[in-house]
């Protein structure tokens, strides 16, 4: 993902990168046959921070290490683009929060579905009331494929001549050196977040932005290792579900979310809202709008006991809206990954808010962390999305 932020973002006139960090000597030469051999390489991220022709930083880094370099970037006056999760831990987030505060940096975590026109429309059309009262949410991921079950390549030249096993590990527990790890980090908790972290994070930035929601108060999961049985330490299918509690704008309801890594027939990924008027499937380039109401509403219709229904005399028939709309993107649409680096370019360069800030990352990723505390613990989790603090 570090790669892809990096083509989306100089695509957008005005940015170039001048310098990139990397753990694994590869990467960096890679980087220079890419974006050009003047620009300056390193295996140690503080040379960047260091320098005074940065003005904003990608952290396309594992995990772990997504908190601290944020902290310190803010701390040396630079923007930042933090992939998500924001946070490896619940706990990391609150100093995170802080550090936006106190520098005034902008600060945007790269869930970039929350900038896609799906995830626009769907806004638009919930606060229209399309659906209705919001009762249930679901979502889903399917992937079946090596990569998309993080069994990444292995390069052949892997070693501790050409990587730095040392600042990769930075304060996870101390290893030898493990190839396997370092370039599979998904797989192991020491680094990563596992199926939830990676993929849940996106339906529930997706879904807070659609309904104006802070999250769930309450937090169980289950799953297993399923298929990949490749020495990972994190489940392959994981399910989870999502009590949400009364908040301006919407009623309590709850949500289910799936990610398997088995099945790839059923589609990719989709976020689905049930209101007690309709439903909309999202997408990040599509909405399809589904309506419950196919028959004129019910106070044109009297039913006595025993007696047959019967239409009430002279009561005048509606309009109806079509039983299903479907929303699509523009062709040539640019996606939601060019919007929401956009959108960050537009805080860096004007201070303008971005969609996706520090507190919006935590609210996010604190329910998607606690989804591996219930798994790995085997209990449901509290969590309170106001105070932003494990209960």
């Amino acid at each position: 993902m570090g790669s892809a932020n990096v083509d989306t973002a100089i695509s957008i006139p005005g940015v170039e990168i001048v310098a990139a960090c990397d753990c694994y000597d590869g990467r960096l030469e890679a980087a220079k046959a890419t974006w050009g051999d003047h620009i300056a390489t390193t295996r140690d991220y503080r040379e960047i921070l260091a320098r005074s022709d940065v003005d904003a930083v990608i952290v396309g880094t594992p995990d772990h290490w997504h908190q601290r370099i944020s902290i310190e970037a803010m701390r040396a006056g630079k923007s930042v683009y933090c992939e998500k999760p924001m946070v490896h831990q619940i706990s990391q987030g609150t100093d995170l929060i802080a550090a936006q505060r106190e520098t005034g940096m902008t600060f945007e975590v790269g869930s970039q579905g929350v900038s896609s026109l799906g995830n626009q429309k769907a806004r638009e059309l919930y606060l229209d009331g399309a659906i209705g009262e919001l009762n249930y949410a679901e979502g889903f991921w399917a992937r079946n494929s090596p990569i998309g079950a993080w069994q990444y390549d292995i390069p052949e030249d892997a070693s501790e001549d050409t990587c730095d096993w040392t600042m990769f590990l930075g304060d996870a527990t101390k290893r030898p050196f493990d190839p396997l790890r370092l370039f599979r980090w998904r797989n192991y908790s020491d680094y990563g977040t596992g199926v939830s972290g990676d993929l849940f994070v996106h339906l529930f930035s997706s879904l807070h932005y659609i309904v104006g929601s802070n999250g769930p108060n309450r937090i169980m999961a289950t799953g297993g290792l399923r298929y990949w049985e490749d020495g990972r330490e994190v489940p392959d299918v994981l399910l989870g579900m999502f009590d949400y509690p009364e908040a301006p704008g919407h009623p309590p309801f709850n949500l289910s979310l799936r990610v398997n890594f088995v099945d790839g027939t059923s589609g990719t990924t989709y976020l689905r809202l049930v209101g007690n008027e309709g439903a909309m499937d999202i997408e990040w380039t599509r909405v399809v709008l589904r309506r419950n109401k196919l028959t004129a509403p019910d106070d044109v219709f009297t039913k006595a006991k025993g007696e047959e229904l019967e239409m009430l005399h002279g009561q005048r028939k509606q309009m109806l809206p079509p039983a299903e709309s479907v929303y699509l993107a523009e062709d040539g649409y640019w996606g939601a990954h060019y919007d929401h680096h956009l959108n960050f370019l537009d805080g860096v360069r004007e201070g303008k808010p971005v969609i996706e800030d520090a507190t919006f990352g935590l609210r996010a990723a604190a329910p998607a962390l606690a989804c591996n505390n219930s798994y790995f613990e085997d209990r449901i989790v509290r969590w309170d999305p106001e105070n932003l603090q494990l209960l």
